[in-house]
């Protein structure tokens, strides 16, 4: 009888121990891997900021999620980023739209010469846009979130400070912007921006339509001499963060929303940096002896009415396409009226 209660107590016992130990975290959910494409140097401050935003997902999810960062095209190269997510290469990626050139077409507003004059109200009117006009053309991939950067403007070599100035310069430019540079009077050079500090260092450019940032970040302040304060004419250029539309659609709906939730600070915190390292750009070219030319309000006036005609050109190819691109156009202009300053 003894033995049968030394049994039944041990046996008790145990039972009671299942119910009073907690479980093990993470024991019964496996560990979400993700990874992460990103184009530009580990060194930069975007690239800084992405990563960042990888480990406050760990953080903010427990470690349920961990993110493989891939900076400096070594998963995969701008260009191919947007592919490679929809494809599920890459189950998240970071680039600029403006590389598949075509392929948003509603979205290319955001790149025309709107006259920009921070990348913060840029940043904040691709997602106000995003939010409010739906582009199916992204609909292959769930956006986190987008963001732009500050005002392009033209640096070069040599001063310019009328339009008469740009005629026959070679200017390196992409996308859109390339269109900018022929409606100026200048001569489009299609380089990467990896490429473009030996190009003007060679001459093969002789200036660059170029956030004020890169002077400090791509080290452009060391081959050129000029900033041109062309604000009328300013562009941005739109950059998306995405993700693989199955792979997203297959997250627990309370890491979604932790996500989400932290997409929302990262727009804002895009949005702040792009101005913090224009001002930064700013004063390294100072301290280099770059000479930064203001445009008179008569002459800026000149830069804006020259590239009013690609404003128009977006609103027929949208109209071509059965696009709302006069309501998307007013709606950005009159955003930037309203916020900038």
């Amino acid at each position: 009888m003894k033995r049968y209660a030394m049994v039944i107590s041990l046996f008790l016992t145990c039972l009671l121990s299942i119910f009073l130990i907690p479980p093990l975290p993470d024991a019964q959910e496996k560990v979400i891997t993700l990874n992460y494409a990103h184009f530009m140097p580990s060194v930069t401050k975007q690239c800084i900021l992405a990563e960042q935003w990888c480990r406050e997902v760990e953080k903010r999810t427990n470690g349920r999620v961990k993110i493989s960062f891939f900076p400096g095209s070594t998963l995969m190269t701008a260009p191919q980023t947007y592919d490679g997510v929809v494809k599920g290469i890459a189950d998240i990626g970071w680039s600029i739209l403006s590389y598949t050139r075509g392929r948003f077409p509603l979205t290319e507003v955001v790149d025309l010469p709107l006259g920009y004059n921070s990348g913060y109200f840029a940043t904040k009117l691709i997602n106000d846009f995003y939010g409010r006009f739906k582009p199916k053309e992204l609909d292959e991939v769930k956006v986190l979130y987008l963001h732009a950067h500050g005002p392009g403007l033209l640096v070069t070599k040599s001063p310019v400070s009328k339009l008469e100035d740009v005629k026959g310069t070679k200017i390196r430019s992409t996308g859109l912007s390339a269109k900018i540079v022929e409606v100026l009077g200048g001569v489009p050079v299609a380089l990467p921006i990896g490429e473009t500090y030996d190009a003007l260092m060679k001459g093969v450019a002789e200036g660059v339509l170029i956030p004020v940032e890169a002077l400090q970040q791509w080290r452009l302040a060391e081959v050129t001499s000029y900033v041109t304060e062309s604000y009328g004419a300013a562009y941005s250029t739109g950059f998306f963060v995405v993700m693989n539309k199955e792979k997203w659609n297959s997250l627990p709906p309370d890491i979604q929303k932790t996500i989400a939730a932290i997409d929302g600070e990262w727009i804002e915190k895009n949005g702040k940096l792009w101005d913090e390292i224009d001002k930064e750009g700013k004063g390294y070219a100072l301290k280099r002896g770059i000479k930064f030319i203001a445009l008179s309000k008569e002459e800026n006036t000149r830069w804006a009415e020259k590239v009013n005609p690609l404003l128009d050109d977006y609103v027929k190819n949208m109209k071509a396409k059965d696009l709302p691109g006069q309501e998307a156009l007013k709606y950005c202009l009159d955003y930037l009226k309203e916020h900038q300053k």
